[in-house]
């Protein structure tokens, strides 16, 4: 007998924040970096340097995504461009179970972040569909 994973963690309202502001595994792991950083200021380069190790992620990636998490309210700039995390009591259970589950089930959050945006790409081209008709 086989036992099904526990997606518990899954809940509607942890999947609607991966869907709003965390569209990339990417923006996953800047995320957790400022968050586990929380007072500290990051330089985007540096930030990018610590995340991408295998120089995978370029700085533009990064500002776009820093972009979405700072308009979502996840990250404040500094007036010289630096960011860091900013707490909120709304989204400080979404990050803790988003560090939780890069850490105890990576794949398994990867695939629904992933899965999650090719829901939006759908929706957005069912969207023009209807306008077609």
């Amino acid at each position: 007998m086989t036992e099904t994973p526990d997606d518990s963690d899954f809940t509607d309202e942890f999947c609607a924040f991966l869907q709003n502001s965390v569209a990339t595994v990417d923006a996953a792991e800047l995320l957790l970096q400022l968050a586990q950083h929380r007072d500290k200021y990051w330089l985007v380069r540096d930030l990018v340097a610590k995340v991408s190790a295998a120089g995978t992620l370029a700085e533009t990636d990064a500002e776009k995504y820093l972009d979405a998490l700072d308009s979502r309210g996840l990250v404040e700039r500094a007036a010289d461009g630096r960011v860091r995390y900013r707490s909120s009591v709304t989204d400080e259970a979404h990050v803790a179970t988003l560090h939780k589950l890069y850490v105890e089930r990576p794949v398994t959050l990867f695939r629904v972040i992933y899965a999650l945006r090719d829901t939006k790409i759908k929706t957005l081209a069912d969207a023009f569909r209807i306008f077609r008709k």
